[in-house]
């Protein structure tokens, strides 16, 4: 990949990938595999199932490179959809998949890494018990949450994603902060991965 490709935008290595340019498409991969690996993690709650669920994400992008095209020049919006209803697939066997990682979470770390994964475990704890409480909340408010806050998407993003109108999305948080507050959930404290999620704060009611 020569050096000038590094400074396209993400339409032209698009454009690239979709003609077979692998390289094109790692550096796709490499500008936004982060922001999707946390996407996936603030609304599955598990490192591990994050990783693999970004796999999947972009691997889904690979196989559908040619027929998808994506509007502006910002890729990940589109990266965050697909990774929303890969999400939303994932969380069918979530119940599941929470035994098994409560399972593996109580087995002492290794001691060479035992910090490390001492804090992982702590992140999944915290993110988990945010998606736990979130349930109690009606499905179309959580869905808003899970994507304006925990994710991180931006009011039209989610509007897109979800095929609402994006003060449906505006109405939705707003109402959906309220109930939070009435039941005191504590998400406010689970700041994961250097993103403080303040649902009582209107820190996002300017992404539109």
């Amino acid at each position: 990949m020569r050096e000038e490709s590094r400074e396209a935008s993400d339409a032209e290595l698009w454009r690239h990938a979709a003609g077979g340019d692998a390289d094109a498409f790692g550096l796709l991969f490499d500008r936004h595999a982060s922001a999707v690996y946390n996407f996936c993690f603030r609304r599955i709650g598990s490192w591990s199932a994050a990783e693999d669920l970004t796999s999947v994400v972009f691997m889904q992008a690979w196989r559908r490179r040619r027929d998808i095209r994506p509007q502006g020049d910002d890729l990940l919006p589109w990266l965050l959809a697909v990774a929303n209803k890969v999400v939303g697939n994932a969380h069918r066997s979530r119940r599941r998949h929470r035994a098994l990682l409560a399972k593996l979470a109580e087995e002492a770390p290794t001691p060479d890494h035992a910090e490390d994964v001492a804090s992982r475990v702590d992140d999944e704890r915290t993110m988990r018990r945010v998606l736990d409480e979130l349930e109690q909340i009606p499905r179309k408010e959580r869905e808003v949450i899970e994507l304006c806050v925990l994710g991180g998407m931006a009011y039209a993003d989610a509007a897109t994603v979800l095929g609402i109108p994006i003060g449906t999305v505006r109405s939705r948080l707003s109402n959906a902060r309220k109930r939070l507050r009435q039941t005191q959930i504590p998400i406010a404290d689970a700041s994961i991965a250097d993103t403080s999620i303040a649902l009582a704060s209107e820190t996002t009611e300017g992404k539109s």
